[in-house]
C-alpha cells in the first residue's frame, strides 16, 4: 500500500510538472493526488467559457481583489486546481504568486464537469474548506451556481456579488 506524499513531496511534484515540457499546452487541467500522482481532466468549450464570464464578473464587482483562472493549491488531498478563484488584497499581501498556495483563496470556483462525480466534488470542497477557504462555488454546465461555506449551503454568496451566467449557445 502506497503512502500518502509529504506536502514537500507534492510541492516539488508540481514544480517538476510545470517544467516538463510533455505537459505543456495539453488541453486538460492538471492536477496532483495525495500520492503524488498527476490527474487530468478534458474541459469543454462550455467550460472555458463559464471560466472566463465567472472571473470577468468577480473582477468587475468584487473590486480591489485578484482573479486567478485555474489556480494551483496544495490541499490534504494533494495539488487541487479550482477553475476560478477570488483573492482579496490581504491574501495576496500574504501569499503573492507563490506556486501553489499553501493556503485556499476565499473564494474557490468549480465548475462540474459530466465527468465529476458527487463524492470527488465533496472531497474538494472539503479539503479547499480545510486550507482555508471561506466560500466554495459550484457551477453548473447549465449555468447555475450553488454557494456553500464551511457549514454548508446557502442561498447566496456572503460577498457582495450577484452572477447570472449565460445559457448554453445552441447549435444552428
Amino acid at each position: 500500500m502506497g503512502n500518502l506524499a509529504t506536502p514537500e513531496a507534492l510541492i516539488a511534484r508540481w514544480r517538476e510538472a510545470l517544467l516538463d515540457p510533455s505537459l505543456r499546452d495539453l488541453p486538460y487541467k492538471i492536477e496532483i493526488n495525495a500520492w503524488g500522482k498527476l490527474e487530468m481532466s478534458p474541459a469543454s468549450n462550455r467550460h472555458g467559457r463559464l471560466q472566463v464570464e465567472i472571473g470577468a464578473e468577480l473582477r468587475r464587482q468584487l473590486q480591489g481583489g485578484l482573479v486567478i483562472s485555474e489556480c494551483s493549491i496544495l490541499t490534504r488531498i494533494g495539488i487541487r486546481v479550482p477553475d476560478v478563484v477570488w483573492t482579496s488584497p490581504r491574501f495576496m499581501k500574504d501569499y503573492g504568486e507563490i506556486t501553489p498556495y499553501v493556503r485556499a483563496p476565499e473564494i474557490c470556483v468549480e465548475i462540474v464537469s459530466p465527468s465529476n462525480v458527487q463524492a470527488e466534488i465533496d472531497e474538494k470542497m472539503s479539503a479547499y474548506f480545510d486550507s482555508g477557504a471561506r466560500e466554495v462555488w459550484l457551477v453548473a454546465e447549465a449555468g447555475s451556481i450553488r454557494y456553500f461555506g464551511p457549514a454548508g449551503e446557502k442561498a447566496a454568496s456572503d460577498y457582495p456579488v450577484r452572477i447570472t451566467l449565460p445559457p448554453p449557445v445552441a447549435k444552428p
